[in-house]
């Protein structure tokens, strides 16, 4: 017997899902994983041909909580070709698998991409909220793509920015992505963009590093005490994105302490390098959600380590799905 399940196109998660939601879910979520309420592997990666692109399997089973949120079982699958761009293409896609938790069945099929972008920003968010000094207001971007402008969104929820700094390689990019922000309604922050990725950083109160640089793109020195650093690229043992002297300086938080020690070239570089243990990572972003200590005082950096998680795309999906069935939004299908 075939049993139906629901097809979401990117339109339609989009239709279901605001930053807004996506915050608070990821909250959750990371509460739910560092709590040991989440059954998760670190993901699985195999390269692909003889150019720099992965293909990555993230399965998650969500536990049930005792008030609110219900159990998800799911996986990502998800595939990085840099070459991508050059044909026009994203280089991230991703494609998420929704099933049953008490049945196993095929739940859903949901187009990933939009979910990547956005619950990245999200727990980033999420870490801002929770590390960056109370009044941050200046924020430095270093990256003009897609992350860069989730992530103006999704900070700008958490904090009252009053001047947003952007440099990337390519100066046609970012100036187009500056005034693509200028061009929206209700944008309050003063945007700007800058020749040099110092000019940014310098004076910066939230700092997101959203590159594919392989190679650091920021200098310790750059850094201002107080200063909180998001790290979203760099995702393999082999990169960095950071400056590692400024990886010993800072406090540092991860989402995950078992795929940071495997993942983060940030991390693994640095530990196999003697600059420090992996009892530098001061904590996952979600033991701080569940009331552990973050920022001890506005002069210390704190660095926030992204590698994105299952759980993360799971119970973004599961939202995405019980709000389109409650809607009647994608297509009914079966297999």
């Amino acid at each position: 017997m075939s049993l139906p399940f629901r097809l979401l196109t990117e339109a339609d998660v989009t239709a279901v899902l605001t930053m807004d939601d996506l915050i608070d879910t990821m909250a959750s979520a990371l509460k739910r994983f560092s709590t040991g309420r989440v059954v998760q592997p670190v993901r699985a990666v195999i390269p692909v041909g003889a150019a720099d692109a992965f293909f990555a399997s993230m399965p998650a089973y969500v536990h049930a909580e005792e008030k609110g949120n219900g159990a998800a079982l799911g996986a990502k699958l998800v595939t990085v070709f840099g070459g991508n761009a050059a044909r026009g293409l994203h280089t991230h896609l991703a494609t998420i698998v929704l099933l049953d938790p008490e049945t196993g069945a095929l739940l859903a099929l949901l187009d990933g991409r939009y979910i990547t972008e956005s619950r990245t920003a999200a727990v980033s968010a999420v870490s801002s909220r929770l590390l960056a000094r109370t009044h941050a207001a200046s924020l430095a971007i270093i990256g003009s793509g897609v992350q860069a402008g989730s992530h103006l969104e999704a900070l700008a929820r958490v904090h009252t920015l009053r001047e947003v700094t952007v440099w990337s390689p390519n100066a046609q990019r970012r100036d187009a992505f500056v005034e693509r922000r200028r061009s929206r309604p209700g944008e309050r922050p003063v945007i700007k963009a800058v020749n040099h990725p110092g000019e940014a950083i310098v004076g910066a109160d939230v700092i997101v590093l959203a590159t594919s640089s392989p190679a650091p793109v920021i200098d310790n020195g750059w850094v201002k005490p107080g200063a909180h650093v998001i790290s979203v690229g760099a995702c393999r043992p082999t990169q960095r994105e950071m400056d590692p002297a400024l990886t010993a300086r800072a406090r540092l938080f991860v989402d995950s302490r078992a795929a940071a020690l495997v993942e983060s070239g940030d991390v693994v570089m640095g530990i196999a390098e003697g600059r420090f243990g992996a009892d530098h990572i001061v904590a996952e972003i979600g033991e701080l959600v569940n009331g552990a200590a973050g920022r001890r005082s506005d002069t210390e950096v704190t660095i926030f380590k992204s590698l994105g998680l299952a759980v993360e795309d799971v119970t973004a999906a599961d939202l995405a799905y019980r709000r389109a069935v409650e809607r009647g939004i994608g297509r009914e299908l079966a297999l």
